[in-house]
């Protein structure tokens, strides 16, 4: 009694010690940032890469301007209306300069006026030169900021950031500013867009531009001299939208008679179409473009050329996904379902596969819905994009327990009477809604899969728009479905088979531990998203459930109800355990002890310079819910005769982690036309847009590619 006297004592004084620290713990997680500073319609602030400045010559910076909804801020050139922001960085100490970036911007209409700048949230990097290296810098900044919506509010922010000496690690907004600074544009090289040419016919500037992939909506921004506004352009799309004629009107309020002398005067061009950029600074020709073709206005809909190739593509892409591994351990389920009709009535086995080939018909289709609506409102789209959201992984990974251990005969759930008269009228042991279950569930596991075909198959559809998706993703799941279609074309292939017996409780078992692998796979994953805590927490949960319910078939009376009760909250409190369990796994180091190769972090924005030097960049595009990447890494960049090559001097070898969502490594795939993974690209001197790697990688491939590789980087004098 008397120590616990003396706990209760101490307990006020411990509050007392914790409520002191506490307003100090949002200032250690803020290192790298500065603190807001509030207008009417805005607030805004400095964030840093680094937590300190290290040697760094140059301080990667940004300032961060969160608005009202709908409100906007300006570009550099705001267009009809409007004025860029005005920065003041003199009271600043140990700062020899700062240049402000500017990402790409967006186009606004306003009862026909037309302006250019951010809605929302804007994040400008900063390029901060110290005074002397190494030293600590206090920034300081008086930005002058409009911000617009019916009305326009001049916003006045003092805001402040100090970087101390020490080791440059990075911040916990490391990422926001990376993503800032891969949105400006660049020379082209990194988007893969090219400028042909640009020349003033008159009072409109015409520029045509190349793409790798096909434009969706290309735009055009120009600087001029002052007083000289350019209008949206009006485009004209050839070569199957890979190049594309922007053709701007000009106009002068103040004197009119200057339009025609902008032939002699220097223009910067910013074209942009979607998350692809570029920027050239030239002086234009005079007169029309001399273009290698006439271009002709790119055919709208879905009759876009080499459709039926892609459907065919997609088909093969769909069939060979049956041999991945992510679709294996759930085949188990259909092959339990092909041996339990051995010696049984065809016409059962025939709708029984054509349920399994509906699910999957249906789940492709609702993936291509999701898809599509997703990339209508302006969101990242990618294959197999659901396995980077924790709850999802909870939920599959939750089913799959529950199958295996329902195939080891710990329990059987019981169906409600209406839906248990549903299920049997398919005949067999499961009936058609398990079937349709079985093949929903195959697709579903499928996605973090990329077979050959597919990639470039999706890759197609979410370039364009909600017809190619829903017509790609329809052959995908006929292809999928062949190996099911066949068996209800040719029941004899499964009514052959002996007859159920005993052999089939070891075929149960042996199964269940395929879907059992598959769940810790699962919760692998998990722990890599979200914390090692929260997978653990989440597996003993499910555990438990597992055994309640294995007590629940053996219980009667009153304990029935209650253990199933309890079993379902087990269940629900795993799906909720990475809310509950505190603590998120940290990113885990790039190269392990096991590893060969010495992986860098991906930085894009690196690449350009890189190959400039006469290096080569290989770039893997990872996840650890991708299986074909874990194959792809064991059966070939481990290999040593690869790792040889990646660790040699010269070659820097780049991964891309995207077990998490990152919009950085989205827009990087979608440059290449690449909406999936695993991807992988080797830049060279001679090849300085990419070159791309099959999905599943071949030994030869990569040696022939880097070999290519370095032998242009001698030529280029490495």
């Amino acid at each position: 009694m008397g120590s616990q006297t003396a706990i209760l004592r101490l307990l006020p004084l411990l509050a007392v010690l914790l409520g002191g620290l506490a307003p100090a713990l949002p200032a250690m997680a803020d290192a790298g940032s500065g603190a807001w500073a509030d207008g009417p319609k805005a607030r805004a602030r400095l964030v840093a890469a680094t937590v300190a400045t290290g040697d760094l010559a140059v301080l990667p910076v940004a300032i961060e301007i969160e608005m009202a909804l709908g409100w906007k801020t300006y570009w550099r050139a705001p267009g009809e209306a409007g004025l860029p922001p005005h920065l003041d960085w003199s009271q600043s100490a140990n700062l020899a300069g700062a240049t402000l970036l500017w990402p790409a911007p967006h186009r606004f209409d306003y009862f026909g006026i037309g302006t250019v700048g951010y809605a929302d949230h804007a994040v400008l990097p900063v390029d901060v030169v110290p005074q002397a290296i190494g030293a600590g810098v206090d920034l300081a900044l008086r930005a002058e900021v409009l911000v617009c919506d019916d009305v326009c509010i001049p916003h006045i922010f003092t805001l402040a950031l100090a970087l101390p000496a020490g080791t440059a690690d990075p911040s916990a907004e490391a990422r926001l500013v990376a993503q800032a600074r891969a949105r400006v544009p660049g020379d082209g090289a990194r988007a893969g867009l090219a400028l042909v040419g640009a020349a003033m016919a008159g009072s409109v500037l015409e520029v045509a531009v190349r793409a790798d992939e096909p434009f969706e909506a290309p735009d055009l921004l120009v600087e001029g001299p002052d007083q000289v506004v350019f209008g949206k352009p009006a485009v004209i799309l050839a070569e199957g939208g890979r190049l594309a004629l922007l053709r701007a009107p000009a106009s002068d309020a103040l004197d009119p008679k200057r339009l025609p002398a902008l032939g002699d005067a220097a223009l910067t061009l910013t074209i942009i179409d979607g998350e692809r950029a570029m920027e050239a600074r030239l002086t234009p020709d005079t007169g029309p473009l001399d273009l290698p073709a006439e271009p002709v206005a790119a055919a709208p809909g879905i009759a876009t050329p080499g459709l039926v190739a892609i459907l065919l593509l997609a088909v093969l892409g769909g069939l060979i996904l049956n041999l991945m591994p992510c679709v294996l351990p759930v085949l188990s389920l259909k092959l339990l379902a092909v041996v339990g009709h051995g010696g049984g009535p065809a016409g059962a086995v025939r709708r029984g596969f054509l349920a399994t080939s509906a699910g999957i018909l249906v789940s492709f289709l609702a993936l291509a819905s999701a898809l599509a609506t997703l990339k209508a409102g302006g969101a990242a789209v990618g294959w197999g994009l659901q396995f980077q959201y924790p709850a999802f992984i909870l939920a599959m990974a939750a089913v799959v327990t529950l199958f295996a251990a329902n195939l080891w005969g710990l329990f059987a759930i019981p169906l409600p009477a209406a839906l248990g008269s549903f299920v049997a009228r398919g005949g067999g042991e499961t009936g058609l809604a398990a079937h349709f279950l079985s093949g929903a569930f195959a697709t579903l596991l499928a996605t973090p899969c990329s077979a050959p075909f597919l990639g470039t198959a999706v890759g197609f559809a979410l370039a364009r728009g909600a017809g190619e998706i829903y017509a790609v993703f329809a052959a995908l799941a006929v292809g999928m479905a062949v190996p099911y279609l066949a068996v209800a074309a040719l029941p004899a292939l499964a009514t052959r088979l002996p007859r159920p017996g005993r052999w089939m409780v070891g075929l149960r078992a042996l199964l269940g531990v395929a879907l059992a692998g598959t769940a810790v796979w699962l919760l692998w994953v998990l722990a890599a998203q979200v914390s090692p805590a929260a997978a653990l927490v989440a597996g003993a949960l499910l555990a438990v459930a597992v055994a309640l319910l294995a007590v629940c078939a053996r219980a009667g009376g009153w304990l029935r109800p209650a253990l199933a009760g309890a079993a379902a909250v087990a269940v629900a409190l795993a799906l909720a355990s990475p809310a509950l369990v505190p603590g998120r796994a940290d990113i885990r180091p790039l190269a392990t002890e096991s590893d060969t190769v010495r992986w860098q972090s991906f930085d894009e924005a690196a690449i350009p310079a890189l190959v400039a030097r006469g290096e080569t960049v290989f770039v893997d595009v990872t996840a650890d819910w991708c299986i074909t990447c874990l194959v792809n890494k064991r059966r070939v960049l481990d290999d040593p005769a690869v790792a040889a090559l990646l660790v040699r001097p010269g070659t820097v070898a780049m991964r891309a982690d995207w077990t998490r969502p990152d919009p950085a490594i989205s827009r990087f795939l979608a440059r290449f036309g690449r909406y999936g993974i695993p991807f992988n690209v080797v830049f060279g001197p001679d090849d300085p847009s990419g070159v791309a790697l099959p999905e599943l990688l071949g030994r030869a491939a990569v040696l022939d590619a880097l070999a290519a590789a370095d032998r242009s980087a001698t030529i280029a004098g490495r």
